[in-house]
């Protein structure tokens, strides 16, 4: 298995624990406010979608620890979760931000391309 797979599958792992913790517990504080461009108005009325949103993202980054701790036996299942952070972020970049793809998709794609190259 490739180290810099696997360093980059953490990382996005990481940046996916940290987007639960802004969605989840800083969506209507002034660090989830300045992340996503919102008012504290709109974060007060989106605070449960937003925490579910943050729900999903644990699922993400879950996935990607569980594969990196099988270690070679986990490749398919750091695929299934890398696969998935792709499209959801070419579907937020395509919907929602621009930022979104060089934030999320563009991270999954270049750990999707040294897992399948090693």
């Amino acid at each position: 298995m490739s180290l810099a797979a696997d360093i980059v599958i953490a990382v996005i792992a990481l940046l996916h624990l940290w987007f639960l913790v802004l969605e989840m517990f800083l969506w209507d504080k002034p660090a989830g406010l300045r992340a996503f461009g919102i008012t504290r108005e709109f974060a007060t009325q989106s605070k449960v979608l937003a925490a579910n949103m943050g729900l999903y993202n644990g699922f993400l980054a879950a996935g990607l620890a569980w594969g990196l701790w099988l270690g070679h036996a986990g490749t398919t299942v750091k695929l299934f979760f890398l696969g998935c952070v792709l499209v959801a972020g070419l579907y937020g970049g395509l919907t929602s931000s621009r930022r979104v793809l060089w934030i999320q998709a563009l991270p999954a794609a270049v750990g999707l391309a040294l897992l399948l190259a090693s």
